[in-house]
C-alpha cells in the first residue's frame, strides 16, 4: 500500500483525528511557512460513519482531494495580522484549530505522505470546534 493511502487509512480509523494528523505529518519544526500562508493537514472523515456504515477505501481516499476541513499545522508570520489592505477585526487562528476552506482556494501538498494544503489566511472561511460538523 502506498504511503499516502496508508496515512489516509490511519487517519480515517483514528479515535483522535487531530493527533493522527500531527503524528502522520511528523516534525515540521524546520518548515517555515511564508507571509500570510497557512498550512493545514486535511481532515479525513472516519472510515466508519456514525450509523455504522463502513465507507469504501475509494470514498475515504476522496477526502484527500475534496476535503474542506483542515487542522492548522503552521502559519506564516503575517497570517491574521492587520495591514493597510486587510483588517481581520480581531479574528485569528492558532496551530491546532480546525478550519474550513474552499477546496479550490487551497494548494495540495504532502508532508511524509500525508495530505495537506496551504492557502492564504484570507481564504479561511470558518474556525470550527469539531471537524465532523462539516462535510
Amino acid at each position: 500500500m502506498p504511503v499516502t493511502a496508508r496515512k489516509i487509512q490511519e487517519i480515517s480509523q483514528a479515535s483522535n483525528p487531530k493527533l493522527a494528523i500531527i503524528n502522520a505529518v511528523g516534525d515540521l519544526s524546520k518548515v517555515e511557512v511564508m507571509f500570510d500562508l497557512v498550512l493545514v493537514g486535511v481532515y479525513i472523515r472516519p472510515e466508519k460513519t456514525a450509523g455504522g456504515i463502513i465507507r469504501p477505501n475509494s470514498n475515504v481516499g476522496e477526502d484527500e482531494w475534496q476535503g474542506i476541513v483542515g487542522l492548522v499545522l503552521k502559519k506564516g508570520p503575517t497570517a491574521f495580522v492587520d495591514d493597510e489592505y486587510t483588517q481581520y477585526s480581531g479574528q485569528a487562528i492558532a496551530v491546532g484549530d480546525w478550519v474550513v476552506f474552499n477546496v479550490g482556494d487551497a494548494k495540495s501538498i504532502q508532508f511524509n505522505g500525508t495530505p495537506c494544503r496551504y492557502l492564504k489566511a484570507t481564504q479561511i472561511r470558518m474556525k470550527i470546534p469539531n471537524p465532523e460538523m462539516v462535510f
